[in-house]
């Protein structure tokens, strides 16, 4: 691993090695898990709205399409950019900045007269949504005391669980009655709230302390600081990848595979993937204890063991109550280690480079695994929706050996 000057090393902070949660590290997570939420609110309702979107705007299949494409590459952009600006100027103030760009584009989707404007208005409130997971979970990470570190990452990924399921229930009601401009007003809630809880935030004791002495280096290029380090952002990278992968492609195309096999209609594909989400709720919360108790590498392995075992076993079952219960319980295991990312890398960077490498390698991934639906629906079109999703368990297999041999332990480290 690089090695770092005096400045860099491990120091004991107020606060940071008694267990003790401030009310300024509940305010940072609140803050956090909020933004993360309208993350996962934004991208699912526009979804929904594409629909009607289209025949309002007058777009093509291909255009509406793009309107999705055009927020997770804002999303990328702004996740890169703004993570390294993060580790130059604050958590706090870059979040802020985030919100604001979101708040602003999000408003003008609903003035949209036209493709053109609707786009630009789409990709830039990517960029601000882009820069919310890397940031808030530095944040969060070096507010929290190292004993309970991961499970407060959880509890931010926890957060987009929650603006996912509200997407699910409120738009079916509110699309009806206010349309998809109300709609863009509606998403703009979640970000004023957020906006409010972090105004009064204080950045974090140990950024301030290191950012303070330390000279101005590339946070980018300590990400492959040396080949140890580079090794790591390597196992990373395949964490992050398969992570979204396994995301994207079980959840794009698990209401289709219902429908195909089974023959549920859109009420009851809608139940069963909710039922699947709350489960991927439930392993999020279970991995953040799992993790602080047992360690980062045991809960990721064991978490990941389960993944491959529970996707084989989902795509074989053919009765309903017993896809029921099972899609709860690949959603534990598919979705729970999200949980841990945000600890992890967290351990594994400097203050120097914290926010950089969670959103550069987290956005890596997320470029990388929004393949999964092209390729899950690729698979599925030549053998079929079992084998496809059946096939995703090779993939935590890799995930297995990456964490293995590139990821090392540091839990209950204090952050360097």
């Amino acid at each position: 691993m690089a090695t770092f000057p005096d400045h860099a090393l491990p120091a004991t902070l107020p606060g940071s090695d008694d267990g003790v949660v401030t009310r300024e590290a509940w305010k940072a997570l609140a803050g956090s898990a909020i933004g993360y939420a309208m993350d996962g609110f934004d991208l699912l309702i526009l979804g929904f709205m594409l629909r009607l979107i289209g025949p309002a705007l007058h777009l093509t299949t291909t255009q509406a399409a793009t309107l999705v494409t055009a927020t997770l590459v804002g999303a990328v952009i702004g996740g890169i950019g703004f993570g390294i600006l993060s580790d130059r100027m604050g958590r706090v103030r870059v979040l802020t900045w985030t919100i604001v760009l979101f708040a602003v584009f999000t408003g003008l989707c609903a003035l949209a007269q036209g493709y053109w404007d609707l786009l630009l208005y789409r990709t830039i409130s990517g960029v601000g949504l882009g820069g919310e997971f890397g940031i808030g979970m530095a944040l969060v990470a070096e507010a929290w005391p190292a004993s309970k570190r991961a499970r407060a990452s959880s509890y931010v990924g926890l957060g987009w669980q929650a603006g996912v399921l509200a997407a699910a229930l409120l738009t079916p009601m509110l699309l009806p009655v206010i349309g998809w401009r109300g709609m863009f007003v509606i998403g703009l809630f979640p970000a004023i709230a957020a906006y409010f809880i972090r105004k009064d935030l204080h950045e974090p004791e140990i950024f301030v302390e290191r950012t303070a002495r330390a000279p101005a280096q590339s946070s980018l290029r300590l990400l492959v600081a040396d080949a140890e380090t580079a090794r790591v952002s390597l196992g990373m990278i395949v964490l992050c990848s398969v992570q979204n992968f396994g995301y994207y492609g079980v959840m794009i195309w698990l209401p289709s595979y219902l429908s195909s096999r089974f023959g549920f209609g859109l009420t009851q594909s809608a139940t069963w993937t909710v039922v699947t989400i709350l489960g991927m709720a439930v392993g999020i919360y279970g991995f953040g204890h799992a993790a602080d108790r047992l360690g980062r590498k045991p809960a990721f392995i064991g978490w990941m063991v389960g993944a491959a075992v529970m996707v084989v076993v989902y795509s074989r079952l053919t009765d309903p109550m017993a896809l029921l219960v099972a899609g709860a319980v690949m959603g534990f295991f598919v979705n729970g280690m999200l949980g841990g990312y945000g600890a992890l890398m967290s351990e594994l960077y400097p203050t120097s480079t914290r926010a950089t490498a969670q959103n550069v390698l987290w956005n890596i991934g997320r470029a990388i695994g929004g393949f999964g639906p092209v390729v899950v629906g690729a698979i599925a079109g030549a053998w079929g929706f079992q084998t496809a999703i059946a096939l995703l368990a090779v993939l935590y297999l890799l995930d297995i050996v990456a964490v293995w041999l590139l990821i090392p332990e540091r839990k209950g480290q204090e952050l360097a």
